[in-house]
This record gives structure tokens, sequence and C-alpha cells, in this order.
């Protein structure tokens, strides 16, 4: 019943992945209740050619997956551009190789954009999987808070981005591999006003 119902691209910069918790992110994309989505995943020159195969397999068994085999290997911040440049949606999540999206989390994204103040980044709360499965390290955020935000990225994941405002500050910069995710918000958030940041206080990754 949703009125707007945006394609979200999520991206995903893969090197040499444990295929059993690439598996588990990849489904986790699949079972999500919110229909509207495209999985970019990008393979930064992986060594390991069974991991290769398998992203190559998941690109030509499902539509929605778009895929990007480099050839050279460029780095997380250069591979996450790769992931990014497949992307066609109107916002983009961030996703790593070895995490989990909760089966509502773009749906609870959909709704936020759905606000008359439709946000152009969406942030929710995050917890930890230990190797059974359980839970035991929750991060409840606080609302936006830029001077927070300043000392640390508490954001981190799951965070959504306009694509737009993505492709205007030109992506994730080269040389900044380890940090790429805050260089990338802490540029986003300069083009963007306090008003068009929003939080979800809900565990969604």
């Amino acid at each position: 019943r949703l009125k707007y119902k945006p394609l979200i691209s999520i991206i995903v910069p893969c090197y040499n992945p444990d295929i059993e918790m690439l598996e588990a992110c990849v489904s986790s994309v699949l079972d999500q209740s919110y229909e509207n989505w495209e999985l970019c995943i990008s393979d930064d020159a992986s060594s390991d050619e069974s991991a290769k195969k398998y992203i190559q397999q998941l690109g030509d068994a499902h539509s929605k997956i778009r895929i990007d085999l480099l050839k050279d290997n460029v780095g997380i911040a250069l591979n996450s551009n790769a992931a990014l440049a497949l992307a066609k949606g109107e916002f983009v999540a961030l996703l790593d190789q070895d995490d989990v999206l909760t089966k509502d989390a773009l749906l609870e994204v959909a709704i936020a954009l759905n606000k008359k103040q439709r946000p152009k980044l969406i942030y929710s709360d995050e917890d930890k999987l230990d190797e059974s499965g359980k839970r035991f390290a929750p991060h409840f955020k606080p609302d936006w808070n830029r001077d927070y935000f300043y000392s640390i990225n508490y954001i981190c994941h799951l965070a959504v981005m306009e694509r737009k405002t993505l492709l205007d500050i030109e992506g994730f910069r080269k040389g900044y591999d380890g940090s790429q995710d805050y260089d990338l918000l802490l540029r986003f958030i300069a083009n963007i006003e306090d008003k068009d940041i929003y939080h979800i206080p809900k565990i969604l990754y």
C-alpha cells in the first residue's frame, strides 16, 4: 500500500568471501519482504576461484543480482565504487559480504521514504551474531547528532543513501580503505541538511 516504492540498490564489495557467510548474506536479501530491490556485487579479483564461481552463478541465476568480476585487485574503496556503478536504484544500501539484513529491513526503509519529509540518508540500529546465530552486541543508536558523528561513525549499518548525492560526491575515495564508509558519509552529510537524515530505531542489520 506504499505510494512510493523506489528501487533500492544493495551494494556488496567482495574479496575472498567465506562462501557460507556470503550465502547467508545473499539469502537475507532474497528473503526481503520489500520486493523492489537489486543486489550489486563486485568481486575484487579474489584469489579464491570458488568464490568467483559462486558470484558468477548468482548473476546467472537471479535477474535482480548484478555482478562485476574485476580483473585487478583495487582495494575496498574502488571495489565499492565498482559495485556502486552497477546500481540503478534511487537509493543505495551498504551491505558487507559477511553480514545479514533482517527480513523487514528494506520495508522499514521504504516506509521511512514515504514520510512527508523524504530523507536522503537513513540509518538503523544493528546487532552482532555469533557463529551459532545468537545476538550478543546490540547497538541502539541516537537520532541524528552531527557533533557525535564527527567523533565516531555511529551510523555504520544499516545505511541507505540517495544515489544522486552519492554520484555528486563521486562515491568512495581511493586511499581511504578501511575507513571508506566514514569518509563517504562525512562528505555525504556535508551536501545535505540535518532534516534529510532519518534514524529508524530498530535493529535491521
